[in-house]
């Protein structure tokens, strides 16, 4: 199977979710790294990504209101705009102060989370997987 068939079965909202969460996931390692190598920095804050929380509310938002199907660009949209997708924002505490040289950041609470993260991904990643290979099946008529 080519790859341009396996991306055209890619689409959708549940796959554009998906893409995100592990989107989310990347951007979150990257950030708790950058917590972690900063954590003797003196007057160094942490950081944090947030993100599934603001997906449910959306999820929430969308599923509670009626949507129109556009079959013209002309059209106008009945209901929230499909295909808008929830980003990630990276927030930095400002107001907390962990360590005597004015750095927040918790050495234990930053490894938690970076090993939370990696299943989270890991869990995303099998997801994917399983995906693939169940249209790939209904494709190749195994």
């Amino acid at each position: 199977m080519k790859v341009g068939k396996i991306v055209n079965l890619l689409s959708g909202a549940s796959y554009e979710r998906l893409q995100g969460a592990i989107d989310t996931s990347n951007l979150r390692q990257k950030v708790i790294a950058n917590n972690i190598a900063n954590a003797d920095t003196p007057n160094f804050k942490r950081s944090d990504v947030s993100f599934e929380s603001m997906l449910e509310q959306e999820m929430d938002r969308n599923s509670s209101s009626l949507i129109g199907n556009r079959t013209d660009s002309r059209h106008f949209y009945i209901g929230p705009k499909s295909g808008s997708m929830v980003s990630p924002q990276v927030t930095t505490d400002e107001t907390t102060v962990y360590n005597n040289n004015l750095n927040n950041v918790d050495m234990d609470k930053e490894m938690s989370q970076l090993a939370q993260n990696q299943l989270k991904y890991n869990a995303l990643i099998q997801q994917l997987n399983h995906d693939i290979k169940m249209k790939r099946v209904v494709v190749e008529g195994r």
